[in-house]
């Protein structure tokens, strides 16, 4: 059996949509470049209106691209569309399921559009590892906003495909629901299943993903192991608890201030120009009693928005 080195490879890849009387030519993706590796699980982050919508809809064959190459489990998806569509599964943002079907309707007609023989479906696996299996006859209508969003998943796997991606799986579901999500994508992952991840939960990514791309206005920022890239940063923080909580963090000229739960804050510094006794002068000199501090390194929210704080505001494309 062929085993790529990669399993999505895109080079160069543009994605330009034309002017109309009322909007003007944009490029929603500027030479976007990514090797994703077989077998890892990957994030892929950015802001809204960065481009990742853009690049999964090409992968899934829904966006036509204007120009690059990309490849699937080794097929290129203009010389082996389809070939290039079955090797992944898509479970997108949006819930898209026919209110009128039970759930295993729904699974049965999706296995059916990928060409799955009745013999080789796996239709009550899917919903039992999804915790499905006692709504199996109930109709879709009838689900949670959990249940409707885990069905998502099982419809994106229902031809086993070797990459499944994730588009903002969690959104609206809640701890216990998210747990039970990601303890079978885990598993998944250890079966082999390369996964591919865009959340805005920044610690699900930190927690999760080998590897992390962040992609700003249409182009790729970081590409980076998670561990590395959370050494990129010369910041780090002082976690202040004054004498008297604060409702807001104080304004200190030359440092970043964040709130933090309980009327603390967060000031954050660089390393090479500034110290922990300087932060402290400047809490002191805006007038406030320090009881106590704290300090930790920068989180993957940190980098994030180190890199892409200056991107203007735009839907997402």
């Amino acid at each position: 059996m062929f085993l790529p080195e990669y399993a999505i490879e895109a080079k160069d890849l543009v994605k330009t949509y034309p002017a109309t009387k009322t909007t003007p030519e944009m490029r929603a993706l500027k030479g976007i470049d990514l090797a994703i590796p077989r077998g890892s699980i990957f994030g892929l982050l950015g802001p809204n209106g960065a481009g990742k919508s853009t690049f999964i809809n090409t992968l899934a064959g829904l966006t036509k691209k204007t120009s690059g190459t990309v490849r699937i489990w080794g097929r290129d998806i203009d010389e082996r569309p389809r070939d290039a569509r079955a090797a992944i599964g898509v479970v997108p943002q949006e819930i898209a399921a026919d209110p009128f079907f039970t759930p295993r309707e729904a699974l049965e007609v999706q296995a059916g559009m990928y060409g799955v023989p009745r013999q080789e479906r796996r239709t009550d696996e899917l919903l039992a590892a999804l915790g499905l299996a006692d709504k199996a006859k109930a109709y879709v209508r009838q689900l949670s906003g959990g249940m409707k969003r885990r069905l998502m998943v099982a419809k994106a796997m229902v031809h086993n495909p070797p990459v499944l991606i994730l588009d903002e799986p969690t959104a609206g579901v809640d701890v216990e629901l998210r747990r039970q999500l990601w303890n079978y994508v885990l598993e998944l992952n250890r079966r082999g299943v390369t996964i591919v991840l865009t959340t805005h939960y920044l610690e699900e990514a930190q927690e999760l993903c080998d590897q992390i791309a962040i992609i700003n206005r249409g182009q790729v920022v970081a590409c980076e192991p998670t561990t590395t890239l959370l050494r990129r940063m010369d910041t780090r923080n002082v976690i202040v608890t004054p004498a008297e909580p604060v409702a807001a963090a104080p304004q200190l000229e030359g440092f970043e201030t964040r709130s933090r739960a309980g009327g603390a804050f967060a000031v954050t510094y660089r390393t090479g120009e500034s110290s922990v006794e300087q932060v402290l002068a400047a809490v002191r000199a805006s007038g406030l009693h320090i009881k106590d501090i704290a300090t930790e390194d920068p989180d993957l929210e940190d980098i994030f928005l180190a890199l892409t704080y200056a991107a203007p505001e735009a839907a997402e494309v």
